[in-house]
């Protein structure tokens, strides 16, 4: 079912699915290497359906892995955060960084217990961030941004003022070398296994959106881009 949704979103979207990136070390994938998919038009839908992403990397403490908010702009990867933070510290002096999105899209039950799976949606880049430099560059990203949150947003509140610009660092990261994998459908049991007297199938999961809940001291009704959140 999310393959024919994915497939669906590419083709509404008029994006090329011929586009692919040939992997490198880093990206092709060895473990079960038929889930592969390196085509751009996959990896920008998964970024796309994402509002978070984990971005690893490693100092002198150690390896982290920081869950953050992302956006895509063309073949980039943006995020974004305190100019004091450690996160844009140790990104900004050029530290080698992986980022990955994940989304689960069911529990695939077989009959043997080592035949179970998943069905998922996942992405993974490597590079070096760069920072978005430039007072015209840093706030058209985060209008980009806010719109990625809700479509029409940036237009209806107040901007980001110059103080908080001064404050706040943005990053990007190339998608140039980043692979996907993407699972769908049943369970694969051996053939052995084919007269186990044991329930199989596909638990799915779903992101449900939800009404939009009102702040106590907003006594204004929802805009249109606000009401369209439980039907897009």
């Amino acid at each position: 079912m999310k393959a024919i949704i994915l497939r669906a979103f590419l083709t509404d979207y008029k994006i090329d699915m011929t586009a692919s990136t040939p992997p490198s070390e880093r990206t092709r994938v060895r473990r079960i290497a038929q889930n592969a998919d390196y085509e751009r038009a996959t990896l920008h839908a998964i970024i796309d359906d994402a509002y978070l992403c984990h971005l690893a990397f490693a100092d002198a403490r150690g390896t982290h892995c920081i869950p953050t908010a992302c956006w895509r702009e063309g073949d980039y990867l943006y995020v974004h955060g305190s100019n004091g933070g450690r996160l844009v510290r140790v990104l900004t002096g050029g530290a080698q960084a992986c980022v990955t999105i994940t989304h689960l899209d069911g529990l695939v039950l077989a009959r043997s217990a080592f035949s179970h799976s998943m069905n998922y949606r996942s992405a993974m880049v490597y590079g070096i961030f760069e920072r978005v430099d430039g007072e015209e560059a840093k706030r058209a990203s985060m209008a980009a941004f806010m719109d990625k949150i809700v479509v029409g947003r940036q237009a209806q509140v107040r901007p980001g003022n110059n103080k908080e610009f001064d404050a706040t660092t943005i990053l990007r990261i190339s998608l140039e070398e980043a692979a996907c994998k993407v699972r769908a459908g049943g369970p694969t049991d051996d053939e052995e296994d084919m007269s186990v007297v044991a329930w199989a199938g596909v638990l799915p999961f779903a992101l449900q959106r939800l009404p939009p809940v009102r702040d106590k001291q907003c006594s204004l009704p929802a805009p249109d881009n606000v009401n369209a959140w439980t039907v897009a």
